[in-house]
């Protein structure tokens, strides 16, 4: 079953300004459509339930990626393939260029948005548990004015977000501050590539005289959303990485997660994934 397209109507504005103006007019009913990664599959396969949208995709205002000595500020509009292709990303944010690299082939990543991943709210999505890892900031642009919040505030429920009626995402802000911290990243799928994760498991943490002095741990696919794993963080913060800490520290993160049996996975396995998971990056980061 298809879509009937003439049942949709899309605008394509001239510029922000105008574009928040369309969106600002009638709240709720026209939403933003930049890539169509994921709306495309839903029309075509005759589930898309909105009608209306904005056509944002030509807004070059969201396309930029700006560096400064604190932060590195990401368009939402900017691809996967922006991603991966940006030095200063790739260098100092291994975990999100890792993450666009194994979204999709090769079309999705050139066409695919960061904005558009974040917007789209599935707790399965690639850069969710990178920008968490990294503590990222996300700006909120309507015609009121822009406000900005942390992203681990953002997603509040299974496809639900904080965000009100009439505004879209501008940017992605990432705190540059990684220097002597390890990266680790895995997503774990019925495929290597162009799979949605059954578990994604994204880390951070730098250690002080063979203690972990800070960690960062979120992961996806085992929650309505994508979750940091506060608890676990804690947990193992001025910790020495020695055997003894690992099983608590599995513990700890078998509860905060909540996996559900679907049709990619069963709850138990994602569960055991996880905490094998965990074993890993503890690994990586006594190195």
């Amino acid at each position: 079953m298809r879509s009937f397209v003439a049942a949709y109507e899309m605008e394509t504005p001239s510029d922000l300004s105008a574009a928040l103006e369309r969106l600002s007019r009638e709240p709720g009913d026209w939403k933003p459509f930049a890539g169509g990664t994921d709306l495309m599959v839903l029309l075509e396969a005759g589930k898309l339930a909105h009608r209306r949208f904005v056509n944002i995709w030509n807004l070059e205002e969201l396309r930029r990626i700006e560096v400064t000595p604190g932060h590195i500020t990401v368009g939402s509009l900017v691809t996967y393939t922006q991603v991966r292709g940006h030095e200063t990303l790739s260098r100092e944010f291994s975990l999100l260029a890792r993450a666009a690299a194994e979204t999709g082939g090769i079309a999705t990543q050139n066409r695919g948005t960061l904005g558009g991943n974040i917007a789209n709210a599935s707790p399965a999505a690639d850069s969710p548990p990178a920008l968490l890892a990294y503590d990222a900031q996300i700006e909120l642009l309507s015609t009121s004015g822009s406000r900005w919040l942390p992203y681990r505030s953002f997603h509040t429920g299974y496809k639900k977000m904080n965000m009100r009626p009439g505004e879209l995402i501008r940017a992605i802000r990432l705190p540059r501050a990684t220097d002597g911290w390890k990266h680790y990243y895995r997503k774990v799928g019925t495929r290597r590539a162009q799979a949605i994760s059954k578990v994604c498991f994204a880390a951070a943490g730098r250690l002080e005289d063979g203690r972990i002095a800070d960690v960062r741990i979120a992961l996806g696919s085992v929650a309505p959303v994508p979750l940091r794993a506060v608890e676990t963080e804690t947990l193992l913060r001025g910790e020495k990485l020695a055997s003894a800490a690992l099983p608590a520290a599995q513990a700890a993160l078998a509860g905060e997660i909540a996996p559900i049996d679907d049709m990619r996975s069963t709850a138990r396995y994602r569960r055991r994934v996880a905490q094998n998971l965990l074993a890993e990056f503890l690994e990586v980061l006594a190195g």
